[in-house]
């Protein structure tokens, strides 16, 4: 297995459009409940967690870049081959893909019950899955490029969402927010920590890295995507907060989109069904990106044909779709997928990196001595 990836002249992507593949991973289905999840642990202090999180995140990404750097093209697969060895760093890298993968079926069952609790009571899991799975394959059939089109087109075609949280953002009762820095450090970052399973999705980085041309520009995109990210989940978090008393707030598991229900208009009686359907167009980008990721990653590590892996994955997603409908078994598969996430985002990249400048010194050393 080559440690550099050799990509074609055709395959290559701006750094520009880092910041769409980054932010569309991060805006998923996390967001929809999140100001509930940081409430609970930072209290009226949580657009607190939520910048410390930001700050942890962009820190996270500058160590990212800094192991990407130490070669010439290579991704996180050839990067754990190298510093590893062959059976530990493949073995690394599956892991990576079933992380991967299971982060994928978390926003597909969720975004199915979203859809039942909002829209469809009565809707089988099984149509909804086969139908957002159809859409994921006749997309990463498409190929990188395509998806990084799609990532930016709807990207662009969502965002109009935000104009529909004025009218909330207008009743927001300030005392809600009193009194100000009462939650400890503990609390704080318990709130962090919270935010983990809407904010991951950045290490994308690690499989991307090698398609960029102009590398020396791919810092500030990924910083900017993780900047509105945070930004993004800071306006939301503020605003469900403000609007809602907080027993209200503990008792909405989705209360970002409970939020759309005060906005009204004359010609339409429930908007959050608009902004559920809607929704799909914000977690397409994120799906797709995860499936590309868990087929590039099979073909890497074990020569796997990328179309194989697509079909095989999406075989069991189906399954996984239509047996886990339950909300409880929905939250245990986003617990353990943000517990995982955890260790393999947010800490992971600081144990590899010295682990990959020792091994840089001992090369340097052994050159030393064989040209004296």
């Amino acid at each position: 297995m080559d440690i550099n990836v050799k990509v074609k002249s055709n395959l290559g992507v701006r750094a520009f459009y880092l910041f769409f593949i980054i932010s569309s991973l991060q805006l998923g289905v996390g967001i929809m409940g999140a100001p509930r999840i940081i409430f609970m642990e930072a209290r009226q202090d949580s657009w607190i967690s939520i910048i410390i999180a930001t700050i942890y995140i962009i820190i996270v990404i500058f160590v990212m870049y800094l192991i990407l750097k130490q070669y010439e093209n290579a991704d996180i697969f050839g990067i754990q081959v190298d510093i590893f060895g062959t059976w530990l760093g493949k073995m690394l890298g599956t892991v990576y893909i079933i992380y991967f993968a299971a982060t994928l079926l978390s926003v597909l069952i969720t975004y199915t019950e979203v859809v039942k609790i909002f829209i469809f009571p009565e809707l089988s899991p099984f149509v909804m899955g086969l139908l957002l799975i159809l859409l994921i394959t006749y997309s990463v059939l498409g190929g990188l490029r395509i998806i990084i089109g799609i990532s930016f087109l709807f990207f662009l075609l969502t965002h109009w969402l935000l104009f529909l949280l004025i009218e909330p953002a207008l009743e927001i009762d300030i005392t809600h927010f009193q009194p100000a820095f009462q939650a400890s450090f503990t609390e704080l970052l318990k709130g962090a920590k919270a935010t983990n399973y809407t904010f991951i999705g950045f290490e994308i980085l690690f499989f991307v890295y090698p398609f960029i041309e102009n590398k020396e520009k791919v810092k500030l995109p990924v910083f900017l995507a993780v900047f509105w990210t945070g930004l993004l989940v800071l306006i939301t978090t503020v605003i469900a907060i403000g609007f809602y008393s907080p027993d209200q707030l503990e008792r909405r598991e989705w209360s970002v989109l409970n939020l759309f229900k005060v906005q009204s208009f004359s010609f339409i009686e429930r908007l959050d069904y608009v902004v559920v359907a809607e929704w799909m167009m914000v977690i397409t980008p994120n799906m797709i990106l995860l499936m590309w990721g868990v087929t590039y990653g099979m073909k890497r590590l074990y020569k796997v044909p990328q179309k194989t892996t697509l079909y095989i994955v999406s075989f069991f997603l189906l399954v996984g779709c239509t047996f886990i409908d339950q909300h409880f078994q929905i939250q245990k598969v986003i617990n353990g997928v943000a517990q995982f996430g955890f260790w393999i985002a947010y800490v992971y990249p600081f144990l590899l990196l010295p682990l990959i400048l020792l091994k840089k010194r001992r090369r340097k050393r052994r050159g030393d001595e064989n040209s004296a």
